[in-house]
């Protein structure tokens, strides 16, 4: 039987590279495909795979069509998990606007060039930052919520960007999986301000790097059914690894020795809004069709991170509290990004990120952060029964391509806008064409409107299954031009609690 090509981009990233080692260990099925910058530190990264039959590396660019089309061409699944994340993103925000973006018109349009392009499945890595700031009591959510990005996210702009390129390409065979934070070994070695851009009293629901390579040598099995195309999925590894963001910065500290956050942070050093995280109602759904988790037990995990690190890291529990807090405070008061130089130098990112300098200057102590109030909230919320969903505006129960043109419209209503049917193209208007059963055909693409006016073009998955709205809007500043008559969103912003 002749071996799958596998075209796989960020080969050489923490996630890239643990779904090519994975799909290392398949090669008696796959050749791998790899496209990669050719940099000192890539080249000394592939170098053992030089001269290996089933490896081929295409040296290039994601903003090189020709590149693109190199490692596309012949390929039965493309793994788009290549592009620029943190900490590069926030250091160069409008390159990656650009990288992100016209790395997805890449890939789409070297899919769409292929003789058999139908037959080749896209699988587009996204991204959590994509739901933007989700505070209690909205921090549980699962695929179809609003997507927007935080103020200042430019990332997050990119992602929801480079999602809507790929799924409304027309691309037969496309899946769109949202990654969240990953824990890697390397993540107690990171030190940026962009930790302190993360507000302490949020959440996040973690997946393993392991998990994340198991996943992707995973999704290009023949088991896998074709209804799991054509969809999004939230990426994570189980509920032991939802954690709030306090213990998560406490799990990470004690592996490496250190003292709780309240010995060698300040409170007044991490943001209190503006930036995304949430616990999935909807993230086992990935695994029922991917079987990709070890379910290691997170404290083990984190055990393990630490005796994967060198030797000297162990000797951190040497240093005195005050010692470690005077190390990390240049950290929170670095020029332009630390949340301590935005006090006196960018009073509009303190709003975005505090609420006010009032709010800001109010933080006075640990117990400010954490109110008994806050707790017994958090508590409750763990509890299945007190998940708060959010309403997507139609019947999540019914397929969307059975939806009336009615129905449709009430969604559109639903998020202050219309839906006004499929229109150009010499495809006249009203309903689109169906499938043989009656159904709407997938991939069709329609025309909406939004409140301000805009009309844009997008398929109903793009919309009802991913969330996604007018992109002629500013995707990060959505507090702005978003008003009450779009309920979509605004049941996210008006519900997020102010203190």
């Amino acid at each position: 039987m002749d071996k799958k090509t596998i075209f796989i981009t960020g080969a050489t990233g923490n996630m890239g590279w643990a779904g090519f080692t994975e799909l290392c260990r398949k090669k008696d099925r796959f050749r791998i495909r790899i496209l990669a910058r050719p940099s000192r530190k890539n080249r000394k990264m592939l170098r053992p795979y030089k001269d290996d039959p089933d490896v081929e590396i295409v040296w290039g660019d994601l903003t090189s069509y020709d590149d693109v089309l190199a490692g596309v061409t012949g390929a039965d699944y493309v793994l788009h998990v290549g592009g620029m994340v943190s900490p590069a993103a926030d250091y160069f925000p409008e390159k990656t606007l650009r990288v992100n973006t016209m790395a997805a018109e890449n890939i789409v349009r070297a899919v769409l060039a292929q003789p058999d392009a139908d037959n080749i499945r896209v699988v587009y890595i996204g991204s959590v930052a994509q739901c933007g700031d989700r505070m209690y009591p909205v921090h549980w959510g699962r695929t179809g919520d609003p997507v927007y990005a935080s103020r200042y996210d430019r990332y997050s702009v990119s992602k929801c960007l480079a999602e809507k390129i790929i799924v409304d390409s027309g691309i037969k065979r496309w899946v769109s999986l949202r990654q969240t934070g990953i824990l890697y070994p390397g993540i107690l070695k990171v030190l940026n301000p962009t930790a302190f851009h993360v507000p302490i009293q949020g959440v996040l629901e973690w997946a393993t790097v392991e998990d994340s390579g198991r996943l992707l040598a995973n999704v290009v099995e023949d088991s896998v059914p074709d209804e799991f195309w054509n969809r999004f999925y939230n990426i994570s590894s189980g509920e032991q690894y939802r954690m709030t963001n306090y213990e998560f910065e406490s799990r990470l500290l004690k592996g490496l020795g250190l003292p709780a956050p309240e010995k060698v942070f300040e409170p007044q050093w991490f943001a209190t809004q503006n930036f995304h995280g949430m616990w999935y109602t909807d993230a086992d759904e990935l695994e029922e069709y991917l079987h990709f988790r070890a379910n290691v037990p997170v404290d083990e995990y984190f055990r393990n991170m630490k005796s994967r690190l060198p030797w000297f890291y162990n000797l951190a529990f040497l240093a005195p509290a005050f010692a470690v807090k005077l190390f990390m405070k240049p950290i929170a008061y670095e020029k332009g990004m630390g949340t301590q130089w935005w006090v006196n130098h960018d009073i509009e990112k303190l709003n975005a990120y505090y609420g006010s300098l009032e709010k800001y200057r109010s933080i006075r102590s640990w117990n400010q952060m954490f109110p008994p109030e806050w707790k017994k909230n958090m508590k409750e919320a763990d509890a299945a029964g007190e998940i708060r969903w959010l309403d997507h505006g139609y019947d999540t129960s019914r397929s969307v391509y059975s939806l009336s043109d009615e129905e449709l419209e009430a969604a559109a209503r639903f998020r202050g806008g219309h839906f006004l049917g499929v229109r150009g193209d010499g495809a006249g208007s009203g309903s689109a064409q169906t499938d043989g059963a009656g159904l709407r055909a997938k991939g069709t693409i329609y025309e909406w409107e939004c409140e301000n006016g805009h009309r844009f073009k997008a398929s109903l998955e793009y919309v009802l299954l991913g969330g996604g709205w007018c992109t002629e809007c500013p995707i990060d500043e959505v507090s702005d031009c978003t008003t009450d008559r779009n309920r979509f969103i605004s049941q996210v912003l008006r519900a997020q609690s102010p203190e």
